[in-house]
């Protein structure tokens, strides 16, 4: 039975291939969006990726996600460091919550050092490219379903 999994990504993603690709690669987000929706698959999900520069619109995708117990991958972009809204939204999860990163983030400014989203998460991902995305899809598939 193929199960929902919503990939929710926060502001500037839609950018991925324009965006500093020296950090974020080449690839487009209709590329970032073909890869999970085609991996997801392989692990019989029903991916679905989203992405939004608004913080509103975001934390509604994750109270969505919490009333119909569907698991996440979360790249919050910058909200990460600031947005306890987005925290409390996603401390709000029923099922589990993997947050992701294309760049390393200790390995960056200092002030992205620190994830209000960590402590709710099931896991971070970070560092390996849109890889990140493909590994915390795999973690989801790797948990045991409740």
């Amino acid at each position: 039975m193929t199960r929902p999994v919503l990939v929710l990504n926060g502001p500037n993603l839609g950018r991925l291939g324009s965006r500093e690709p020296d950090v974020y690669g080449s690839t487009s987000y209709a590329g970032l969006v073909e890869r999970c929706t085609a991996f997801g698959a392989k692990l019989d999900f029903a991916v679905e990726v989203r992405e939004t520069n608004d913080e509103g619109e975001l934390i509604r995708w994750l109270h969505e996600a919490a009333d119909g117990q569907v698991p996440v991958v979360l790249n919050p972009g910058a909200f990460t460091h600031y947005s306890y809204g987005l925290r409390d939204a996603a401390a709000q999860r029923t099922a589990p919550l993997v947050e992701v990163h294309i760049s390393n983030p200790y390995a960056r400014e200092a002030f992205r050092h620190e994830s209000v989203i960590a402590p709710v998460a099931t896991g971070t991902i970070a560092g390996f490219g849109l890889t990140s995305y493909l590994l915390a899809l795999q973690a989801l598939a790797d948990l045991p379903t409740e």
